[in-house]
């Protein structure tokens, strides 16, 4: 906590950039602003100029202010925002109507917008020749630059081609594009018109596309003939094609020429290039309504069926924008590089929604942290001289088992924040990541929040330059956020230094709306564990000055490279191998992954192929079926698992054997048969990594 001299001069350095301050000053209320500073922390000494819809109000004073509105008067606070930082073309009657007891969620209701407009028309005039896109391609050196008129052309030209091919609102479109200048447009082509994009990430197995596809009842795909990523070529129509054969609801498959080679083209296969060059440079934009579905994002459960989080428009349109100028304090004209994929829901709010309805300059990066080598971030960085990183902790950890002269031989000195997200970032890179690539001048932005929440929840200042910053937590809850630790009672934890369910009290405009034709599980899943709250499925531990520490997940979803996977997932692909009777998965730490994937595998009575074969197969199936960051990093063969008397895992044995800490493994008496926690334990210390 800053102490009295500190504040003293940050305030003083502060008086001639703010009038109110001036003011205090000038009155002498120097003893009180320094104990209301320590008091509520330094982050309530800042003034509220980054909010200029607030500065007409002499109430609120600082940051500390502004939090309190957004969640006792969250319709004054979200709806000033929602009016001055997106175009409607009907204004909303009322801001919210929610009920989390039942999954109500309700944002600017009887409002009218479109997210094409919002991302790309309504800067034409005056950010017309501004740069929207750099395409960092996979080859270094290759980068390609779309402005905010070429956007424009790309979107209206792509959703008349969609409209003129029989896709009409709210039909679902599947899109499998790497990140590149067509996936965007796509995404917002959808918009433009009323349909609903469901971007796959274009890394998913045919049978993890098909899944999707059938899940949405999506008519329609968009994809492209092949890529280049990491120096490989990947063939994206043949996984569509197999993909496709699956799903017999699909009606038109448009394939875009991303490279200069031919692939087979099928019955139902369009060549988007040709009919996009025939199409119109102008296409009319459909006013939706706030409450409508604008996009589905498939998500692990802890079951084997994925989830479609649904969102609407006007709820997380506001919640984008918000989040993406204030968590990271972003200035105009700055260039922003998240280097997620679009496939998740970073990519879709933090290198698309965020920045474009900000009318900033987003990076899509298309290439490996390590591709030609592991210097190629800080060499994307010196080149397109990027203000923002946003990257994940296991790109970091990786990138630091390579040491530091693959980072200080590049010029970094354009980077302002270093933002994080994915699993909990840990001390070590933490620090490397501070010290060593922002060189002790850049604040380190260590964000949480989940493809349900739609945007940033909890990160360390929303535009406040003088918040203390502490390791490996992301912190201060973001306006609107009210979040609660609860115990396995559903009880409020009040004291700090505790951990328990980490749960949010209040509604806010970002949350999902549903999922995809089953509310119901969407209900069950997220507000039912702890009646009147939702539910993030995370653990946490409030440190003192309520900051918050996210210790991982409490139900069955592992977070391996920041990419969620349900364990049932997994499990359904290795049971139905011909030798396997039985399995289950579990997470351990990794040093990379930050979450490992360890597979408990019972064999069938009789099996004679090779231990080694069948562990290949499994990691082939894995990676076939799912993704290649699916394929489990150690199995263990077991004649059994430790059941209770009523056949339910005791996954928490598991999760202590994977981790090597099977010292304190609790009470065990309640299995049915104890006697195979031995077992489990010395095949354990038997096996090793699974390359």
């Amino acid at each position: 906590m800053a102490g009295p001299v500190r504040i003293h001069n940050i305030l003083s350095n502060l008086w001639s950039k703010n009038a109110k301050l001036g003011k205090i000053l000038q009155a002498g209320n120097w003893e009180g602003e320094i104990q209301r500073c320590l008091r509520s922390d330094i982050a309530s000494a800042i003034t509220t100029t980054s909010f200029p819809e607030f500065d007409s109000s002499p109430q609120l004073n600082s940051h500390l202010d502004l939090y309190k509105l957004s969640l006792e008067k969250p319709d004054i606070f979200w709806g000033k925002l929602a009016r001055s930082r997106l175009t409607w073309s009907k204004d909303f009657d009322r801001v919210s109507d929610c009920d989390l007891s039942n999954g109500l969620i309700k944002w600017f209701i009887d409002g009218k917008i479109n997210a094409s407009v919002n991302c790309v028309d309504r800067h034409l005039d005056k950010y017309g020749n501004r740069v929207a896109l750099i395409w960092e391609k996979d080859e270094p050196g290759q980068e390609e630059y779309i402005t905010y008129k070429d956007l424009s052309l790309l979107v209206n030209k792509l959703s008349n081609s969609l409209k003129n091919h029989g896709v009409k609102r709210g039909d679902r479109v599947a899109i499998y594009l790497p990140c590149c200048p067509i996936a965007v447009a796509a995404m917002l082509a959808c918009t433009r018109i009323g349909a609903i994009h469901s971007v796959v990430f274009a890394g998913f197995s045919s049978e993890a596309l098909a899944g999707r596809i059938l899940d949405a009842r999506a008519e329609t795909v968009i994809t492209a003939n092949e890529d280049v990523r990491g120096g490989k070529l990947l063939n994206l129509k043949k996984t569509v094609d197999d993909a496709v054969a699956k799903a017999s609801c699909v009606k038109r498959v448009f394939v875009y020429d991303l490279l200069d080679r031919q692939v087979p083209m099928n019955k139902l296969d369009i060549p988007l290039n040709k009919v996009m060059s025939e199409s119109s440079g102008e296409s009319e934009a459909v006013p939706m309504d706030s409450l409508e579905s604008l996009f589905m994002l498939y998500t692990s459960g802890s079951t084997g069926k994925p989830k479609g989080i649904t969102h609407s428009h006007g709820g997380y349109l506001t919640y984008a924008a918000v989040t993406f100028k204030h968590v990271f304090d972003y200035k105009e004209e700055e260039r922003f590089g998240c280097l997620a994929d679009i496939g998740w829901i970073t990519g879709h709010s933090y290198v698309v929604y965020g920045p474009l309805l900000n009318g900033a300059t987003t990076v899509l990066f298309s290439s490996t942290p390590t591709y030609p080598d592991p210097g190629r971030y800080w060499e994307t960085v010196e080149r397109l001289k990027i203000n923002h990183l946003y990257i994940a902790p296991t790109a970091l950890r990786l990138l630091l088992k390579g040491g530091d002269s693959w980072v200080t031989k590049y010029n970094r000195s354009s980077l302002r924040k270093l933002g994080c997200v994915g699993e909990p970032l840990n001390h070590e890179a933490f620090e490397w990541y501070r010290d060593v690539i922002g060189e002790k001048r850049c604040d380190v932005i260590d964000t949480w929040w989940q493809t349900e929440t739609g945007g940033i929840c909890i990160a360390p200042r929303p535009s406040n330059p003088d918040a203390p910053i502490y390791p490996a937590m992301p912190m201060r809850p973001f306006f609107g956020i009210d979040p609660v630790l609860l115990d396995s009672a559903g009880q409020v934890i009040e004291e700090d230094n505790a951990s328990g369910s980490l749960c949010i009290k209040r509604p806010w405009p970002g949350m999902a709306q549903t999922i995809y034709g089953d509310h119901q599980r969407y209900v069950e899943t997220y507000y039912q564990p702890f009646a009147g709250y939702y539910y993030t499925g995370d653990g946490a531990v409030r440190h003192p000055g309520g900051y918050y520490q996210i210790t991982g997940r409490m139900d069955d979803v592992l977070n391996v490279s920041g990419h969620r996977l349900g364990t049932g997932e997994i499990e359904d692909v290795l049971d139905d191998h011909h030798a396997v009777a039985e399995s289950a998965v579990v997470g351990f730490p990794h040093d990379i992954k930050g979450e490992g994937i360890y597979a408990y595998v019972i064999l069938k009575d009789g099996v004679s192929e090779s231990r080694e074969n069948i562990i290949s197969e499994l990691r082939q199936m894995t990676k076939k079926r799912l993704a290649s960051y699916a394929q489990p990093d150690m199995i263990q063969f077991t004649p059994g698992l430790p059941k209770t008397r009523s056949g339910k895992i005791m996954r928490r044995i598991l999760r202590k054997v994977a981790a090597s800490s099977s010292d304190d493994l609790g009470d065990i008496s309640t299995l049915a048969d104890p006697s195979i926690v031995d077992v489990i334990i010395k095949n354990h210390d038997k096996i090793v990594y699974n390359k």
